[in-house]
C-alpha cells in the first residue's frame, strides 16, 4: 500500500503585488509536486488572501487528481460575515465544494485564528507556507510546523 501524506497551506491575507502574476503558476507545480509524492489531503483555513488561492488550486487538481481531498480547518462559523459579496460567493463555492469541514469555534473569540492554525497543522507532513514576514498568525503556524517536525515549502520565495 502506498503511503499518504497530508499537507497544510498558511499565508498572507495580503499578496504582495509583484507576486500576484506567479503565485498561482508556483503553487501549480508545488501541488503537482506534493500530488506525485503521495499528498492526498490539503488543509487550507479558509481566510482570505493565500488560503483562497490554495482552496482554490486544490480543487482545481482535483479534477485532475479525484483521489485528492480538500479539508477546511476553520476559526469559527461567523469567519466571512463582514467580508464583501464577491469574497463571500467565493468562500460559499469552497465551502460547498471542500470534503470536510471542521470549525474550531461556534464563534469569534481571541486566539480562535491561533488554534485553528495550530488544529490545521497537527498530524501533517508538509506546510505550503506563503510567508514574507516573521510576525502574526502566518508566522507562528510555520514555527509551529517546523516545531513538530513538519516539512515547510515557502512559496513566497519561489516567486522571486
Amino acid at each position: 500500500m502506498e503511503m499518504e501524506f497530508q499537507c497544510c497551506f498558511t499565508g498572507h491575507r495580503d499578496i504582495a503585488p509583484q507576486h500576484i502574476s506567479t503565485l498561482a503558476a508556483v503553487l501549480d507545480r508545488t501541488l503537482e509536486k506534493l500530488i506525485s509524492n503521495g499528498v492526498t489531503r490539503f488543509r487550507a483555513g479558509g481566510a482570505l488572501g493565500f488560503d483562497t488561492v490554495a482552496a482554490l488550486k486544490v480543487l482545481e487538481k482535483r479534477e485532475k487528481y479525484p483521489h485528492i481531498r480538500l479539508d477546511l480547518y476553520l476559526p469559527c462559523r461567523n469567519q466571512a460575515d463582514r467580508w464583501g459579496e464577491y469574497d463571500k460567493e467565493v468562500y460559499a463555492y469552497i465551502l460547498k465544494n471542500a470534503d470536510s469541514v471542521t470549525y474550531t469555534s461556534e464563534y469569534y473569540h481571541r486566539g480562535c485564528m491561533h488554534l485553528r492554525n495550530r488544529r490545521m497543522a497537527e498530524g501533517t507532513d508538509f506546510c505550503v507556507a506563503y510567508c514574507l514576514k516573521d510576525t502574526g498568525g502566518t508566522a507562528y503556524t510555520v514555527n509551529f510546523a517546523r516545531g513538530k517536525g513538519i516539512s515547510v515549502i515557502n512559496v513566497a520565495e519561489l516567486c522571486e
